[in-house]
């Protein structure tokens, strides 16, 4: 007699179109990375196997030369490979923090030019992109990184479609932001491979609130929590953040949100307890003092590319903002 069937764990009954495989990711890590984006992405895919009941999901590390890493927080982490030694892997991650400029540098390019050449996976936490930038690998593709280094990578690389959003997953390019968004790219990739009831179990048990798609925006810059303000008043600030080379008129923010620049005036004002020309104003200058840090872009080009057509204006705002002259920025080291 044949074999009576064995039943299906509840586990497997839980992955969609009969997915018994399993992924693995490796997590490439250069001098001052962000532990929190790192943590963030794996303790996501942890959660998924334990909510399963066996590991669907593997993960490694790989430094340069296969040398522990120190973390921006200062913490040492040993790795288990080095670029030349990288497993085969589902998808190579670059996690990247407070520097691109590190030892091994020439080594990590090459082997991300490799691994994009044989037609591999990258991916990118937090400030990552701007490695896969570099290494000639999002060409072509759309992609995120943290706010606070928008600036500089669209100065950098101006033909990457940069989104400014939370996560992109474009065919085998997956950015995210870093910090929480590591969570909320990961639990896309859990819920392409294990459906929505697991994505959403792993996010009950962060105590994640809401999980973000890649159409959600990050943050536009400090203190820019807008959550539950004006629909109307996100999109102004939206505009205003994605135009700050040619600012728009009062008149034309007005229009193209519907209302009055009267309207918009007592919008700003009451939720933000500041003029639209001054918060406009704001962004500019946060956006100049960005690129003053992250790029050597002369003075002068840094004041056009945040809308400033006269160098004495730019000097005369910049130091009313921020108590110093945009040259004493560029001085000091972060």
């Amino acid at each position: 007699m044949p074999a009576s069937p064995q039943p299906v764990p509840v586990e497997m009954q839980l992955l969609p179109n009969g997915v018994q495989g399993g992924r693995q990711f490796a997590f490439l890590l250069v001098d001052k990375f962000p532990m929190f984006s790192l943590a963030a992405a794996i303790d996501t895919v942890r959660s998924a196997n334990r909510l399963l009941g066996h590991n669907f999901y593997g993960w490694t590390t790989v430094s340069a030369d296969g040398e522990a890493v120190t973390a921006s927080n200062g913490l040492a982490l040993k790795v288990g490979y080095s670029v030349a030694d990288i497993p085969q892997v589902d998808i190579l991650f670059v996690c990247v923090g407070l520097t691109t400029e590190f030892p091994g540098k020439s080594k990590v390019l090459a082997a991300l030019r490799g691994w994009g050449r044989r037609g591999g996976a990258l991916g990118a936490l937090s400030a990552g992109s701007y490695l896969l930038g570099e290494a000639g690998q999002l060409d072509g593709y759309r992609c995120t990184i943290h706010w606070e280094n928008r600036a500089g990578f669209s100065e950098r690389f101006p033909e990457i479609q940069c989104t400014g959003n939370v996560f992109e997953i474009d065919r085998k390019r997956y950015t995210c932001a870093g910090g929480t968004t590591s969570i909320d790219l990961m639990l896309e990739i859990v819920r392409g491979d294990l459906g929505p009831h697991i994505a959403n179990g792993v996010a009950n048990q962060f105590q994640h609130e809401r999980i973000r798609s890649a159409t959600d925006r990050q943050r536009i810059g400090p203190e820019r929590d807008l959550t539950g303000k004006s629909e109307k008043l996100r999109k102004i600030v939206e505009l205003m953040a994605d135009n700050l080379d040619e600012p728009f008129s009062a008149l034309e923010l007005a229009k193209m949100a519907g209302l009055s620049v009267r309207q918009v005036e007592r919008l700003f004002l009451r939720h933000l307890n500041v003029t639209p020309g001054r918060y406009y104003m704001r962004l500019r200058l946060e956006r100049a003092r960005e690129l003053l840090r992250q790029t050597n872009m002369p003075i002068l080009d840094v004041a056009v590319a945040t809308g400033f057509t006269s160098h004495s204006y730019f000097a005369q705002s910049y130091r009313l903002q921020f108590g110093r002259p945009p040259s004493e920025e560029r001085r000091t080291t972060y």
